[in-house]
């Protein structure tokens, strides 16, 4: 029997009880009983399972352990992006790291009202992992006079704390953090964006996970990668396909990777005896098995997606002048409306528009 006493209460437990003076090294998870309140639950340990990592992970991963050991209040770390491109994994790297440095891993996965006095309470160097932290924190609303989840953390973060912390967010949409979390250093010191691989990076990653008979589809799935913006769970989910034996065109039909989104283009369509012409941000959906017809100025171009091909050198799809189909608009009459007439097509250019940079480039 263990009786262990806090303040003038004294519980009465089995001799499984244990005692430490600080947390172990490992991790642990928040949970909450409605007749004891807070506790910490040991979870299965936070491992990462593959054999290469892509990218600077391990570089961003050292440089925020050591920024960690050399501040004196709390470190912030905010890691965004699309689904599948990195987050968790970084996560995982940055935990690992941590408890083989004697770190303990404090992992929050839901809203629990007081959950921030509860953490503030733990007296020790640890890393707190704040997981989908805008569907966590961010989806919640309040109840009539209760705090907004995400604005009771705030002292947390602050630093006012007992012990040194490690913050941890990741989450997929940085609209729905709170206005107090970003653009603020002094809280959240880093903010990692995670974007898609580049095409450099996904034929790096086909080469390692593909069988060399099956290199023959790489440049076919990079082309679809500059339509589709393919992450890292699809890119693993395609080369089992292939490499059970599907192609990539019957591959990609059966797999849960679906065209919900239209994208943004800019067209350029270059001439023979001419200077370019320019169509910026169009809506279109490459996918869509029918002709597509845009307007130059007064020149109209018909194509059919189907005709295009990847130019891997400048990361763009082409369509040779013999496939275009051109007409005039013959609304239009004059000098301007001749003097197009006599370009000679050469090629259309369709680049995408990436998503645009969050971060200032000087």
């Amino acid at each position: 029997m263990k009786a262990i006493k806090i303040g003038t209460r004294v519980d009465i437990y089995n001799d499984a009880v244990t005692t430490y003076n600080e947390l172990p090294a490992r991790s642990y998870i928040v949970r909450f009983a409605e007749m004891t309140g807070f506790y910490l639950e040991e979870y299965s340990n936070i491992q990462v399972k593959e054999d290469k990592i892509y990218g600077e992970h391990m570089k961003k991963v050292h440089k925020v352990l050591n920024a960690y050991k050399k501040f004196d209040r709390n470190l912030g770390v905010i890691l965004s992006g699309n689904k599948g491109i990195g987050k968790s994994m970084f996560a995982r790297l940055l935990s690992e790291m941590a408890v083989r440095e004697d770190i303990p891993i404090i992992v929050v996965d839901q809203y629990i009202p007081k959950i921030a006095s509860y953490i503030e309470t733990i007296d020790q160097n640890v890393v707190v992992l704040f997981d989908e932290f805008d569907k966590t924190f961010g989806d919640i609303r309040p109840a009539e006079g209760e705090v907004d989840p995400q604005a009771a953390l705030l002292g947390l973060f602050d630093g006012v704390t007992q012990g040194k912390k490690l913050f941890v967010i990741t989450c997929n949409d940085i609209r729905k953090l709170n206005d107090f979390f970003i653009n603020r250093p002094g809280r959240f010191h880093y903010h990692f964006r995670f974007d898609y691989p580049s095409s450099k990076e996904i034929r790096t990653y086909l080469c390692d996970k593909l069988e060399p008979v099956h290199y023959n589809e790489i440049k076919s799935i990079v082309a679809f990668s500059r339509k589709v913006d393919l992450n890292y769970d699809c890119l693993r989910a395609i080369a089992f396909e292939i490499n059970n034996g599907e192609n990539f065109s019957n591959a990609i039909r059966d797999l849960n990777i679906l065209n919900l989104a239209q994208n943004r283009y800019n067209l350029t369509i270059y001439f023979k005896n001419g200077s370019p012409m320019y169509i910026h941000n169009l809506n279109m959906d490459l996918f869509d098995n029918q002709e597509i017809k845009v307007c130059f100025s007064v020149l109209i171009v018909g194509f059919w997606i189907s005709d295009s091909e990847y130019d891997i050198k400048n990361n763009c799809s082409v369509i040779t002048g013999k496939k275009l189909k051109i007409t005039y608009d013959e609304d239009y009459i004059g000098e301007e409306v001749r003097r197009i007439k006599k370009l000679v097509v050469d090629y259309l250019e369709i680049r995408k528009i990436q998503e645009k940079s969050l971060f200032y480039t000087v």
